[in-house]
C-alpha cells in the first residue's frame, strides 16, 4: 500500500509538473496583442492549468497522507479535466483548420482573405456587432508602429516573411490595390483601385489605417489560427503526457485497494 502510494504521489508530481506548460501557453495567449482584444479566447487554457494544478496538488497530498478519499476526489476530477483539455483541443483544431491565407508575387508575406477561415471564427469574433470593439483596440496597440522601426526600404519590406498575419491585413493596403510604398504604413497613389473594396478603405491617418478592412478581419483571424496551432502543440504534448499518469495513477490505486483488501481478509480470516 506504502509503494503504491508513493509511486501516486511521484506520478501527481509529475500532473502538477504539466499543468506549468498549460498555464504557460495559456498566458502567452493571453498577452498576445490580438487575444488581448479577443476576450472570448483569451482565458479557457489559463483556467485549464490552473484547476490541474488544484487537482494534482489535491492527488499529491492525498497520495503522501495515505488519504483515499482525496485520491478518489483527485482521481474524479482530473478525469473531467483531461475531458476538458481533450474537448478545447479537438475544438481549437476544427475551428483553426481552414486557412485564409494566400501568397502574393513577389512577397515574402502572405496576404488573408475572411473567406477562407472556419464560420465560427467569422461569427463569433470579426462579426460585426464585434467588430467596433476590436477595431479601436487593435489601433491602440503597437502593431502596426512598430513596423516603421522594423523596415526603412520598399524591398526590406516586401521580402519579408516576419510580417505577421495582423500587420499585413491591417496596417498596409492589399497589394493588389497597387499602392506605392513611402514606409509600411504610409503608401501613395494606387494604380488599380477596383482590384479590392479594401483599396477605398485605406487612410494614410494612422489612426485609421486599415483597420476598417476585411483584410485586417482577415489578418486578425490569420493571427489567431497561428497563434492557437502553436499552443495546440504545446498542449497535445502535455494531455498525452497526462493521460498516461492518470492510467498509471488509477492502476496503482485500483492495486492498493485489491492488496488493502486482501490484508483485511487474510487478517479476518487469522
Amino acid at each position: 500500500m506504502a509503494l503504491a502510494n508513493n509511486l501516486t504521489a511521484i506520478l501527481n508530481l509529475l500532473a502538477l509538473l504539466c499543468s506549468i506548460p498549460i498555464t504557460a501557453s495559456g498566458i502567452w495567449l493571453a498577452s498576445k496583442p490580438d487575444n488581448e482584444c479577443v476576450n472570448l479566447l483569451r482565458w479557457p487554457v489559463v483556467v485549464l492549468g490552473v484547476l490541474i494544478l488544484v487537482v494534482s496538488a489535491t492527488g499529491f497530498i492525498g497520495a503522501y497522507k495515505y488519504k483515499e478519499t482525496l485520491l478518489a476526489v483527485y482521481l474524479c476530477c482530473m478525469a473531467i479535466l483531461i475531458g476538458l483539455l481533450l474537448v478545447v483541443l479537438i475544438f481549437a483544431f476544427v475551428v483553426t483548420r481552414p486557412d485564409g491565407s494566400y501568397q502574393v508575387p513577389g512577397r515574402g508575406y502572405k496576404e488573408y482573405r475572411v473567406e477562407g477561415f472556419s464560420d465560427w471564427l467569422k461569427e463569433n469574433v470579426v462579426d460585426s456587432k464585434n467588430w467596433v470593439r476590436l477595431r479601436a483596440c487593435l489601433a491602440d496597440t503597437n502593431v502596426c508602429p512598430k513596423l516603421n522601426q522594423e523596415f526603412i526600404t520598399a524591398d526590406q519590406f516586401y521580402s519579408s516573411s516576419k510580417i505577421t498575419p495582423l500587420q499585413s491585413g491591417c496596417c498596409k493596403p492589399p497589394t493588389a490595390c497597387g499602392y506605392n510604398f513611402v514606409n509600411p504604413t504610409l503608401w501613395l497613389n494606387p494604380s488599380n483601385m477596383a482590384a479590392d473594396a479594401d483599396c477605398y478603405l485605406w487612410s494614410n491617418d494612422q489612426s485609421q489605417l486599415c483597420y476598417n478592412c476585411n483584410s485586417c478581419k482577415a489578418g486578425l483571424l490569420g493571427n489567431l489560427r497561428k497563434e492557437w496551432r502553436k499552443a495546440n502543440l504545446i498542449l497535445i504534448i502535455t494531455v498525452v503526457v497526462l493521460i498516461w499518469v492518470y492510467v498509471i495513477a488509477c492502476s496503482a490505486f485500483r492495486n492498493a485497494q485489491t492488496e488493502d483488501l486482501f490484508r483485511k481478509y487474510k487478517q479476518g480470516w487469522v
